[in-house]
């Protein structure tokens, strides 16, 4: 038999004793598991306590996508990790099942174009959200998308009075289907499709460069997720 892991306490992760298609058929079987059974999406590291050392968790991750390919959910890189979702095209059978959204949120028009401006924008502050939308974003909105732990308070402004920044969250990045920050939708693609007004969001505040690179991305994940 291999020698269980010290990490995983009884659990045999290398599995010597199984020829090599067994092996990884039951490295397959605990991984998927594991990540039908989390309530939120599995990381690599998780993953890694489960299967031998020389075990390539991407290549595991694409043989169980590939098993997956006739059924109605899928496994999907979310917020860093992996996570079962049902397809997108059972999303009308998902509503006149259980009517409303499919995704959870109970966010409003109004409230959606808060998010994406503090999604395209953050770090971000409340009073540059209403300069940039046109009309005031209520303490109300906010407080709403962070009770739904979409949004949470990111840096302190650098303006008189240091006011409090936004950011998005993992729960934000889950919600909607996100792996990291650099897969959110080009402004220019949603404005072509009608859900976004360039204008609206903005008008004399062009986004900075960082807002779509690794970096901004690296800030955010240090910032107050819990607040």
């Amino acid at each position: 038999m291999g020698r269980p892991s010290r990490e995983t306490g009884l659990l045999d992760t290398e599995l010597d004793a199984l020829p090599p298609e067994l092996r990884w058929r039951e490295w397959m079987t605990r991984v998927e598991a594991v990540i039908f059974a989390a309530p939120d999406p599995v990381t690599r590291d998780m993953l890694a306590r489960l299967v031998g050392r020389e075990c390539s968790i991407d290549l595991l991750i694409e043989d169980i996508a590939n098993e997956l390919a006739a059924r109605p959910y899928e496994i999907v890189a979310v917020a860093g990790g992996w996570q079962f979702r049902t397809r997108p095209r059972q999303a009308g059978v998902l509503k006149a099942a259980f009517g409303g959204t499919t995704t959870g949120a109970d966010i409003t028009e109004g409230e959606m174009l808060v998010l994406a401006s503090i999604a395209y924008h953050q770090p971000v502050t409340r009073g540059a959200l209403s300069d940039m939308l046109g009309r005031e974003v209520s303490r109300d909105v906010i407080g709403h998308l962070r009770r739904l732990h979409l949004i949470a308070s990111g840096p302190r402004s650098p303006q008189p009075g240091a006011p409090y920044t936004y950011v998005t969250t993992k729960k934000f990045l889950g919600q909607f289907g996100l792996d990291t920050l650099r897969d959110l939708p080009d402004l220019e693609a949603l404005e072509d499709a009608g859900l976004l007004s360039r204008t609206d969001m903005a008008d004399g505040m062009p986004v900075a460069e960082a807002t779509t690179t690794e970096a901004i991305e690296t800030e955010v994940d240090g910032w107050g997720e819990t607040t």
